[in-house]
């Protein structure tokens, strides 16, 4: 039987650039090579990353690994499965840290019904608490839904308007819902799931959002994208996802990546 055509990885036209919105480079998957995943990516044209905070101590590495390379950025924040840790002394160490010219963001906050590492009551309360101080500090938020569309959706409904916009990053519901996010003012970020065989809702969301509502992302080190998938996840690879939202869109990889490169660019509130 013979081996399956490997992908090669999809190419950029010289002088566009694609963004990765979301990323851990704090993570120990890269403690070993975060020099050598940095310099693949930029050769590749995936020239810049947000790096995201989920503590207090990954969002402090977010903003040092933010002041060391001139193409990163950082994000603050306690991830809902840290909810619990969120005491007024952690939120006022983060408010310092999200004043910092590095930080661009604010997350990944939200809700997770999956993992249930914290209680849904310490999630919704840590959530509101800091979708809060994001207003106050009119930064963007990221938010993390992971099965609680409807619980993540009253939120920020509730919570609204946020002038400074935000993303609901690794998207996992459905065309309507995005829809109605996007109403809300947020962006739809797609991560390498969308190449995934079995990710119809998530494929068929991407064809019906307009690319202009669009971000891509790796959420590295997790969720590689075909045909990385199980591997580590790393900037470079966004160029997977970004081509599977041009197929899926019946657009060019570089229209795809010009357009979603200005979208976080608005967002983010940065530039080359």
């Amino acid at each position: 039987m013979s081996k399956k055509k490997k992908l090669p990885l999809p190419l950029l036209t010289d002088g566009v650039s694609l963004i990765d919105s979301h990323c851990h480079l704090d993570m120990d998957a890269y403690a070993d090579d975060l020099d050598q995943v940095l310099a693949r990516a930029v050769q590749s044209g995936v020239t810049r990353t947000i790096t995201i905070g989920i503590d207090l101590k990954s969002s402090q590495q977010a903003v040092h690994l933010a002041r060391t390379y001139k193409n990163i950025y950082a994000a603050v924040g306690v991830h809902p499965h840290h909810a619990e840790e969120l005491s007024g002394e952690t939120l006022d160490q983060l408010r310092q840290l999200a004043v910092q010219k590095e930080v661009v963001a604010y997350g990944e906050i939200g809700i997770d019904t999956v993992k249930n590492y914290a209680p849904l009551a310490a999630q919704k309360d840590a959530f509101v608490r800091q979708l809060k101080l994001a207003k106050e500090l009119n930064k963007p938020v990221i938010i993390h839904d992971r099965e609680a569309h409807d619980e993540i959706y009253s939120i920020l409904q509730a919570n609204g308007p946020f002038p400074a916009g935000g993303v609901i990053h690794c998207y996992s519901g459905d065309k309507d819902l995005a829809l109605k996010f996007i109403d809300l003012g947020f962006y739809i970020s797609i991560p390498g799931v969308v190449t995934f065989k079995k990710a119809e809702t998530l494929q068929e969301a991407v064809s019906a959002i307009a690319l202009e509502a669009l971000l891509v992302e790796t959420d590295g080190p997790f969720l590689a994208p075909v045909p990385q998938r199980g591997k580590r996840n790393e900037p470079q690879l966004t160029l997977y996802t970004a081509q599977k939202v041009a197929e899926l869109k019946g657009l060019t990889l570089d229209q795809v990546a010009r357009q979603t490169t200005k979208n976080a660019e608005k967002l983010f509130g940065i530039s080359v």
